[in-house]
């Protein structure tokens, strides 16, 4: 066995041979790497392009897209801010309006509340007069029939009912006559 591999060592001289290399089957490998480099060329090579080229077409048609989303967005944006700017400057309006509004409402209640204030008081003022007015009759009456009592327990005797309210009613005008005056 030895002896094999010293021959073919001497065999296999020159720059090949000191490398390692067999030069016959550097060359069949040479044309099975050629064959396959044919065949991928032909058959698969074509059809990988055309998947890539389909694949950066779709890409850009999809960063294309994107951009004029983008875009679109952008021009949303700008018009959520004007109607979010419209909006607040309407609801201020609003509020300026309804606080005028309530304002003037606050003033025109307050005006019927003291009008109606004034309108309890002079009733008032009607019903304490009446009150009094009654309550001068009421004490009219019973001053004379306290009078009348008086009287009788003076003179020990009743007077007839005419003289009585005569004197009764001449006793009693007197101190009103005075202070009417």
């Amino acid at each position: 066995m030895y002896t094999f591999f010293a021959a073919e060592t001497t065999e296999s001289t020159g720059l090949f041979g000191a490398l390692g290399i067999d030069w016959r089957l550097l060359v069949i490998q040479a044309i099975a790497f050629l064959v396959l480099v044919a065949i991928l060329g032909k058959f698969v090579y074509p059809f990988l392009v055309k998947s890539i080229d389909e694949r950066r077409e779709t890409i850009e048609k999809g960063l294309a897209e994107a951009k004029a989303s983008q875009e679109a967005s952008e021009k949303a944006e700008a018009n959520i801010q004007k109607l979010l700017a419209d909006a607040r400057s309407e609801a201020d309006d609003i509020i300026k309006r309804s606080h005028s509004e309530a304002t003037a409402q606050v003033a025109e209640a307050e005006e019927k509340a003291r009008s109606r204030a004034e309108q309890i008081v002079k009733d008032a003022h009607a019903q304490l007069e009446a009150d009094v007015a009654k309550a001068r009759v009421a004490l009219k009456k019973d001053t004379a029939a306290l009078v009348a009592l008086a009287t009788e327990r003076v003179l020990h005797e009743k007077v007839d009912a005419a003289k009585d309210a005569q004197l009764i009613d001449r006793a009693l005008d007197a101190p009103f006559k005075k202070e009417r005056v």
